[in-house]
């Protein structure tokens, strides 16, 4: 499957999410989880700033996602997020059920830019997703998005 047009005005959501935790000092993060009838269930960005590495929208997506649908609508669900999700959040959608997932940047680019910035990779490897929760159905990138995305995780080590 390839990303069109909804999908891209998903990730545009995702990207605003992104720039709003950035805005509020976090890392440009953004998700939205969106039901098999096109409606938006749940969105979140990043909140990591204060401490707990685990806030990331994707994890806070599968959390919600436990106690608010049921398997089968989280299996037609979809994901759309700013940034490919990290291992610890694959493997929670993954352990979840959720559908599909669209992203905006891999987590190969954003790791190659950290590289070019002379940024320290962070302590859990970039894996894609497929290596970590290889029945999820996984689209991106959106090259249409990646110069603001870069943008905004630019702005971050500013």
């Amino acid at each position: 499957m390839s990303i069109n047009d909804l999908d891209l005005a998903h990730l545009r959501t995702c990207v605003d999410l992104a720039r709003e935790a950035l805005a509020d000092g976090d890392e440009p993060f953004g998700s939205v989880l969106v039901d098999a009838a096109g409606e938006v269930r749940f969105r979140d960005r990043n909140r990591v700033k204060d401490g707990d590495e685990t806030r990331h929208p994707e994890f806070e997506i599968a959390r919600w996602s436990a106690t608010h649908l049921m398997s089968a609508e989280r299996a037609a669900a979809t994901v759309y997020t700013s940034g490919e999700h990290c291992p610890m959040c694959s493997a929670a959608h993954g352990w979840m059920g959720l559908g599909r997932i669209v992203y905006a940047v891999s987590s190969a680019a954003l790791a190659g830019w950290l590289d070019e910035w002379g940024v320290a990779p962070g302590p859990v490897l970039p894996l894609p997703i497929s290596a970590v929760a290889p029945g999820v159905v996984v689209d991106g990138p959106a090259l249409e998005l990646e110069a603001e995305m870069k943008a905004l995780h630019r702005r971050r080590f500013a």
